[in-house]
């Protein structure tokens, strides 16, 4: 690995971040906010200007990244983002403990939504506009934004936004890759530009309907105020709002893409699209049958279940129900959604449908293969042949994915009181959802972790967003010995 290239992108990433603080730096002046408001998100703005610029000042000669360098590169940015992103909040006062700090913060940027933080009530704007707004660019990627609206770097980039950009297979929608970033950040946008103008419409103030928007649009679903939706005029027609807005930010964006192109009736064809909505109708139907049935009100109870299914499966995490009350069977069946997750390509996190789909597709050629062995299975999603290639690196992603979540739930299970709190908190974190089940419910938060297990739990949330190589390669033996010998 090179020194030069990877302390110049890192320098760029530093200057991105400079650039994102100075937008709760005009939110606490619009406050009017103390001047410590002014000084934590100012002075973290200037400092990143200022070492950006010393880092980048001299570009290497050659730009173009190997993919080990572009994986460590991705996870140490992610990591330095959280670091310098978190400062602002210690300096603040508003979350003194840097680890409670970096866990907030790293839980914004990978759309998690988890929180140690008892009472919202206590922040200020400029920290709640900078928590949920974390969500949005993090939303789509903080190395897809910086390729989009930065200065074209060469041909390296896609080696980066291969390891940010979750999914089994990387793929571009037109042949320039900044074109593609530039592309998916518009559609990206202008839907939540729409979202927040819908939740205007529905009398939420513009600047909680921002936030809730950043929340939606990420799939992150930070809390805004203690009392939730019950905040506004109408809290039922906002529920419905967010959660067809967490339907919608979901659905792979290469599909918005398509129609914007004028080829819906392709849409259908696509198996991800038709697995992920049929698994959300199916779960959908399956809890609202039970609460139904235990509270008698139909429309209640279809808007309660549509709206938390839409919210696990889609790894947002923003929660209107106890679902530590619900019967067992709707509790394993919101972990099983948890696992699933969104579309690859969405802003959700989990699994992703495309790789469950063929998953089962492979068990069921392997089922044939071993009934008629002469037999050729080939196995085909979207009417395209997943080559032996590609399934077994999705082979080794799903060892590596068991790998470490059981690792993560052994590391948390010194601290938690239950198997059900710990197992859920593993998976909240690792699939970035938010929420989970027992002591970590939607009605309570990560606070009673001690720093150690604050901090394993930041590591999960970095490694789920990451789809774990990134975190996995910056960590490595080997990678260690290399920085220790890098080259200029």
């Amino acid at each position: 690995m090179k020194r030069s290239r990877i302390r110049y992108f890192i320098g760029k990433i530093m200057q991105v971040e400079a650039m994102l603080l100075i937008l709760p730096f005009i939110v606490a002046l619009v406050y009017k906010e103390p001047l410590r408001q002014l000084i934590a998100y100012g002075g973290v703005s200037a400092i990143l200007f200022l070492a950006g610029y010393l880092l980048t000042i001299k570009p290497p000669e050659n730009l173009k990244l190997i993919a080990r360098e572009a994986l460590f590169c991705v996870a140490l940015a992610w990591c330095l983002l959280s670091f310098f992103g978190a400062l602002p909040l210690v300096i603040t006062g508003e979350i003194p403990n840097m680890t409670n700090a970096f866990f907030e913060i790293v839980s914004g940027f990978t759309t998690t939504g988890s929180s140690i933080l008892t009472d919202l009530s206590v922040l200020s704007h400029s920290t709640l506009f900078w928590r949920s707004f974390t969500h949005l660019v993090g939303g789509m990627g903080v190395l897809v934004f910086a390729l989009a609206i930065l200065p074209t770097t060469g041909s390296d980039t896609i080696q980066l936004m291969r390891a940010e950009v979750p999914g089994p297979v990387f793929g571009k929608i037109v042949s320039k890759l900044r074109q593609t970033a530039r592309i998916l950040y518009i559609i990206y946008l202008s839907m939540t530009a729409v979202l927040i103008l819908v939740l205007c419409f529905a009398g939420v103030p513009f600047f909680d309907s921002m936030l809730l928007s950043f929340g939606t649009a990420g799939t992150g679903g930070f809390g805004i105020a203690n009392e939730g939706f019950a905040l506004y005029h109408n809290p039922e027609l906002v529920e419905w709002i967010i959660g067809i807005g967490m339907l919608l930010f979901g659905i792979n964006f290469n599909i918005y893409y398509i129609l914007l192109i004028g080829l819906a009736k392709n849409i259908l064809k696509d198996e991800e699209l038709r697995g992920y909505l049929a698994i959300m109708l199916a779960a959908t139907v399956v809890i609202f049958l039970g609460l139904w049935k235990g509270s008698g009100d139909f429309f209640d109870a279809l808007r309660i279940a549509f709206f938390n299914v839409t919210s696990l499966m889609t790894t947002t995490g923003y929660s209107t129900a106890n679902f530590n009350l619900w019967g067992l069977p709707s509790q394993i069946l919101l972990l099983l959604l948890m696992f699933i997750g969104g579309s690859a390509g969405s802003t959700a996190g989990g699994l992703k449908v495309s790789r469950v789909v063929i998953y089962f597709k492979m068990i069921f050629a392997e089922l044939r293969r071993i009934s008629q062995p002469r037999r050729v299975v080939a196995i085909n999603f979207n009417k395209k042949m997943v080559d032996k290639k590609t399934q077994n690196s999705m082979g080794h992603y799903l060892l590596i994915y068991m790998g470490s979540f059981i690792l993560i739930l052994f590391s948390l299970s010194f601290e938690s009181g239950d198997l059900m709190t710990a197992f859920s908190a593993t998976a909240a974190t690792f699939n970035n959802i938010g929420p989970g089940l027992g002591q970590v419910g939607p009605e309570s938060n990560f606070s009673a972790y001690s720093d150690v297990s604050t901090f394993i739990l930041s590591l999960s949330m970095l490694a789920g967003r990451l789809e774990i190589y990134p975190i996995l390669i910056l960590f490595s033996p080997r990678t260690i010995k290399a920085m220790c010998r890098l080259k200029r």
